[in-house]
């Protein structure tokens, strides 16, 4: 009976050990390869400097449009960016130009 008692004793604190090492097993294998775990911070990451990338380049388009724009919305509209998007929209040009075509 005494002997039982210390193999059951034995074998519980085992299997506590066991349950207690692969709960640890798990969360550290999830904290690692998990969908939020190191793994993927990296790729988020990654994905962030993509998106900043992009972000800056349409804030510069963006700008680029804005100043564009200032020239036809002022007061004293420029006349020869006026000139040059009547051109566009209306396919004509004018006696004096020279048309250079492209391949």
């Amino acid at each position: 009976m005494v002997i039982r008692r210390g193999l059951r004793s034995i074998f519980v604190t085992l299997a506590l050990y066991l349950v207690s090492g692969a709960a640890v097993a798990y969360f550290m294998f999830h904290a690692q390869h998990g969908a939020r775990g190191l793994e993927a911070r990296g790729a988020v990451r990654e994905s962030l400097r993509d998106l900043e990338a992009e972000l800056a380049s349409l804030v510069a388009e963006r700008k680029s449009w804005e100043r564009h724009l200032a020239l036809v919305r002022d007061e004293a509209v420029d006349r020869d960016l006026l000139e040059e998007n009547a051109r566009n929209v209306l396919g004509r040009t004018h006696k004096n130009d020279v048309v250079v075509m492209g391949r």
